[in-house]
């Protein structure tokens, strides 16, 4: 899971439709820009992030031995986020690779898919080591899932990234741990996330606003959640780390899918994060029949500039409905309308209800913006120190 901060700026049509000569991105995204040579900021800037390999092994090292010094002592020595995902599967083993003593963390909302599920065990057992698992209430979890509808707000998901970031950082506060490992990377999900296409991670102020507006129950007891200003203290003053372990190692997604299908018989997804039953419905049939927001050119433009991917198989794989196939997605629509209690009309008339802003119903975001802002400029002051002092 990226964490990004998006504009309130919700999805708009653009006058002239182009698509980059070069990843797969389009004027979906509402602040793309093209050079003479029809190619876009998108891949230009995700460019300059790859690091080079000879760099990557002397940081993982240091790394490494930072998180066992760290870990002395204690029963574990780093936090990792298991989602059933290749990224976070590929991670874990990675980890106890390197003689690492890690614990693994998997929230369950409700919606895991049965392959995830096994892709998770099969993989605790395989590696021997500790599992945590969070079990939210599932009619608490619908019921907010609920009023996110209800608002017509775009960051369903939202729900699910903000409590599992609290999970993450809870369990490294009780285990006193200051490193959180995470399948987050580059590599696949390196490339900025357009404005629009998603909302700020950390918005409780956001969950309960609309919770508080269209939600049925009046307590939530089992659902999670960090706030920004809870994040500050835990990231500044606790210092616990969210790292990007996989920006450390050679990691090519295909190349390590065959290795744990091989190894521990892991079975793939069709597209990165669909481990998830929902997060696969609300990603391939919610987005872009409401939104109008494909993430997979996201997701296909990262591989192709990162060299797992030719342009033309991407372009290929977008003439198909982002779905493994028809008869999947019915089902999936047929599972989505039982489990949220939704009559098939219900469902239309929400894709056809024209999106909204989180920013009406209460938001943390700008006092993120703020204090980004308060933040960069300090750093600016004590570079330009620093620089004059030596």
């Amino acid at each position: 899971m990226t964490n990004i901060i998006k504009s309130p700026t919700l999805v708009q049509t653009q006058p002239t439709y182009q698509v980059c000569n070069r990843c797969v991105m389009d004027t979906s995204a509402p602040d793309i820009r093209f050079d003479s040579n029809g190619i876009c900021n998108y891949c230009q800037d995700f460019e300059q992030l790859l690091s080079n390999p000879q760099q990557r092994r002397a940081e993982l090292e240091r790394l490494v031995e930072k998180v066992r010094r760290d870990g002395k002592g204690k029963p574990y020595d780093c936090i990792v986020g298991l989602s059933g995902g290749v990224d976070s599967a590929y991670t874990l083993f990675k980890l106890k690779e390197l003689g690492l003593r890690p614990l693994a963390v998997h929230m369950d909302n409700g919606w895991d898919s049965e392959l995830a599920a096994n892709n998770i065990q099969k993989l605790i057992q395989g590696l021997g080591v500790d599992l945590y698992t969070h079990v939210i209430d599932w009619e608490e979890y619908r019921d907010l899932m609920q009023a996110f509808f209800d608002a017509d707000v775009i960051d369903v998901e939202l729900l699910y990234d903000n409590a599992m970031l609290a999970v993450n950082y809870n369990l490294a506060c009780k285990y006193g741990l200051h490193y959180i490992l995470a399948g987050t990377n580059h590599a696949t999900e390196g490339m900025a996330m357009p404005p629009g296409w998603n909302w700020f991670k950390y918005d409780v102020r956001n969950i309960w606003a609309i919770q508080k507006r269209f939600g049925r129950k009046k307590s939530i007891r089992t659902f999670p959640t960090l706030s920004f200003s809870r994040y500050v203290w835990l990231t500044k003053v606790r210092r616990i780390s969210w790292v990007w372990f996989l920006d450390y190692v050679e990691y090519n997604k295909p190349a390590a899918l065959a290795f744990l299908a091989e190894k521990y018989g892991f079975k793939p997804y069709p597209y990165k994060h669909y481990e998830s039953i929902f997060t696969r419905f609300y990603q391939g049939y919610i987005l872009p029949r409401k939104f109008g927001v494909d993430k997979r050119r996201l997701h296909l433009s990262t591989l192709i500039i990162s060299g797992q991917m030719n342009r033309e198989d991407a372009l290929n794989d977008l003439q198909n409905i982002p779905y493994p196939d028809q008869q999947t997605l019915q089902k999936d629509i047929e599972y989505f309308l039982k489990k949220m209690g939704w009559t098939a009309s219900e469902l239309d008339n929400y894709i056809q209800r024209p999106g909204k802003s989180h920013l009406i119903y209460g938001s943390e975001e700008l006092l993120y913006r703020v204090t980004m802002k308060i933040w960069r400029v300090l750093k600016s002051i004590k570079s330009s120190i620093h620089k004059i002092t030596f």
